[in-house]
């Protein structure tokens, strides 16, 4: 497996192996691998003869006071683990070689309303650097299929319109959530979680999966749902 950093070698190297007839699958990350990530790649290799994994934990979809500077780089583990899982080139460029200008970059992508509901409406801004990094990626690499985790749904959302919105000739790919034994979504950063949160955080799930039932069952007052879920989350942290 060979570690890229600079956008002209990935583009000569893309070149070479389309002129082998090869197809080219995309896993995005941030890096601090974990196996979630290892999935992307297993997930991926039916649909592409390439895989190259871009790590580059990106300025633009970091807000004020967010983790930017503490996000771990962990570029040698990860390498090791793709390598292990399959994954043929990881691109890992730094902030100047995809910002040649820094964060103020003139040209954003917005994907509205989606991005400034929800996760992006507490988050302003977080979408639109996703969405701009991602089409980048996209632009610099040109890959037949990308694959996105379904942990971040809203943002894979965002990318769907993007593709359909901007003519991108990408098939994106879905892939279910990888969960510990406790139903926990692995996520990089549950790092920061300490052995006490690490118990209370799969209580989420559990109580989203008991309103799911609830419903299914014929519950049909919804907003008594969400107050007594609300008493609930309270209750378990």
């Amino acid at each position: 497996m060979q570690i890229i950093t600079s956008i002209k070698q990935v583009r000569q190297i893309i070149k070479v192996e389309r002129q082998k007839g090869n197809s080219i699958g995309l896993i995005p990350t941030m890096g601090n691998l974990h196996k979630g990530h290892m999935s992307l790649v297993e997930q991926i290799a039916p649909h592409a003869n390439i895989i190259i994994t871009s790590i580059f934990v990106n300025p633009l979809q970091f807000g004020e006071n967010e983790d930017f500077g503490a996000y771990p780089k962990t570029l040698e583990s990860d390498a090791k683990q793709l390598a292990a899982a399959g994954c043929h080139y990881v691109f890992a460029p730094n902030a100047q070689e995809m910002y040649p200008d820094g964060n103020k970059s003139k040209s954003l992508v917005s994907v509205a309303p989606l991005d400034n509901i929800l996760c992006g409406k507490s988050r302003p801004g977080h979408l639109t650097g996703v969405a701009t990094v991602v089409a980048k990626f996209f632009n610099i690499i040109m890959p037949d299929f990308a694959i996105f985790g379904l942990k971040d749904y809203q943002q894979f959302l965002v990318i769907k319109q993007m593709i359909t919105d901007l003519c991108f000739p990408v098939e994106i790919i879905g892939a279910p959530i990888v969960r510990n034994d406790q139903g926990l979504a692995l996520s990089s950063r549950n790092g920061y979680l300490s052995d006490e949160e690490l118990e209370i955080a799969p209580r989420l799930n559990q109580i989203l999966n008991i309103i799911k039932q609830s419903i299914i069952d014929g519950e049909k007052n919804y907003k008594e749902i969400e107050n007594q879920t609300q008493l609930i989350i309270n209750e378990s942290g």
